[in-house]
């Protein structure tokens, strides 16, 4: 465990305090550190509280839609039943973002942010599979969507403000392991319950969400909680450089009006890497949703034959749809491991292109796939996709980001995250009535055209910082 809160200093200054004020603060020493290199296992306690984030993510994904279909939901009512959580994130994140840069007390910077979101959220994982109706199961989304956003962005800080350059790659590189990792448990979780532990519905449960459903995301309840709380125990973090100009700043910006209009100056004077990378993450998001709308769902309707939510094919359907999403989950876990290599011989850049290409080759196969276990092998190109996507344009965003803004721009990088799932969510179920006729692999492919797309923008990308084989 790492309780050392000290780091070598490096450089003296003469000069005024170096945040807001600087011109009327008196002339003193400023003491610059560097972050020490951390150790493997150092890296992987403060990436370990995103095992449990991506548990609640990945049952929130893998299951979100079924439950609607459970609860009477229509093919084309679903995406407008997930609006609620990009508008969440879009909200949520940029403001948890500026807060964090501004906060400092017992538990640190990011870590009182990580507390309070996983609390909120493992207890919205136990209400939500008890909804008996759709209005209800959409609210518990939004404040699910809500909590998980509050501990997650500064996560992504959280990497920036602890590891020094040259290991960030390797940072976000382990969180896209945990997050794989914790996706394939939670995506799995269910159909093991009924396939391994034969555990059937209770006799007399009159509720539509199955009883192995239930459990899933009961255990998801504990699981977030738990990593989280062990990052926060093993990772401590840096108290800003000069206290006295962080308390003048802190002090001196304050109030909803002030926050607002410092997140719009930080929009306005966004770095050129980040405004490029920001389309990638449109599209590539926008893949991502496609497939997480429809696919468990795609596979019960297509693959399995089932046309009634009601019927146990249904659900054994929606079950296998969920192994697909465990065995992408564990590529991501198991490519996380190849990604700093891949850097480092190739770019960042040209690795995410590279792995981009892999996603879009994946489910866009879906189309000629009739086999439930063929399945499987489209998730290995998504696997890829989706752990390069965790840290490939993180570490490059990282790069070129200012140290007193990292959680707001982190925070505001999430736009274009939530924008294309605003969009999926209010037009895409008129495409599915007018031009897919509600046939759900279609949509699948779409997501694979939208990849393609955010592969051939990432080719306008320059990553702040050309790799060297120190850098991970």
């Amino acid at each position: 465990m790492d309780t050392s809160h000290s780091v070598p200093a490096i450089e003296t200054a003469e000069g005024a305090a170096p945040l807001a004020n600087a011109a009327a603060a008196p002339a003193k020493r400023v003491v610059h550190f560097r972050k020490p290199q951390r150790s493997f296992w150092q890296i992987w306690n403060m990436s370990f509280g995103f095992f449990g984030i991506q548990f609640g993510w990945g049952l929130q994904m893998a299951n979100m839609s079924a439950i609607y279909e459970y609860l009477g939901a229509r093919a084309d009512q679903i995406p407008i039943l997930w609006l609620a959580a990009p508008l969440t994130g879009m909200l949520i994140q940029p403001i948890i973002g500026h807060a964090s840069d501004r906060t400092w007390g017992r538990l640190g910077r990011r870590r009182p942010y990580f507390l309070a979101g996983a609390i909120l959220a493992s207890l919205m994982l136990l209400f939500m599979p008890n909804s008996s109706a759709l209005w209800m199961a959409a609210g518990m989304l939004w404040i699910l969507d809500a909590s998980i956003n509050v501990s997650m962005e500064p996560f992504r800080a959280f990497v920036a403000d602890i590891l020094p350059e040259g290991q960030r790659t390797s940072g976000f590189a382990m969180q896209s392991m945990f997050i794989g990792l914790g996706a394939v448990i939670a995506s799995a979780l269910p159909w093991l319950l009924t396939n391994v532990f034969h555990m059937q519905q209770v006799a007399g449960d009159l509720r539509a969400v199955p009883t192995t459903t239930r459990i899933s995301f009961y255990v998801g309840a504990a699981a977030f909680i738990g990593a989280v709380l062990w990052t926060i125990v093993t990772t401590p973090e840096y108290p800003p450089e000069d206290m006295e100009a962080f308390k003048a700043l802190k002090a001196q910006k304050t109030g909803v009006g002030a926050n607002a209009r410092e997140i719009m100056t930080a929009i306005a004077e966004m770095p050129d890497t980040m405004r490029k990378l920001g389309p990638v993450q449109f599209f590539t998001w926008l893949g991502l949703f496609c497939m997480w709308l429809y696919f468990p769902v795609a596979v019960a309707h297509n693959v399995f034959g089932a046309s009634d939510p009601k019927s146990l094919l249904y659900r054994e359907g929606v079950d296998w749809g969920g192994v697909c999403f465990a065995i992408y989950s564990a590529v991501c876990f198991a490519f996380s491991f190849a990604l700093p290599w891949m850097a480092r011989k190739f770019g960042r850049k040209y690795t995410h292109i590279l792995c981009l290409l892999c996603g879009a080759a994946g489910l866009m196969s879906v189309v000629i796939i009739h086999n439930k276990y063929m399945l499987l092998f489209t998730m290995l190109g998504v696997g890829i996709a989706w752990a390069s996507t965790l840290s490939m344009p993180y570490a490059v965003l990282a790069a070129s980001l200012p140290p007193d803004r990292t959680g707001v721009y982190m925070g505001i990088f999430n736009f274009f995250i939530v924008t294309p799932e605003i969009c999926a969510s209010l037009f895409f179920g008129w495409i599915m009535i007018h031009l897919l006729n509600n046939n759900r692999i279609y949509a699948i492919i779409a997501g694979g055209v939208f990849m393609l797309i955010a592969a051939a923008l990432m080719q306008r990308v320059k990553d702040p910082r050309t790799l060297s084989v120190q850098d991970v």
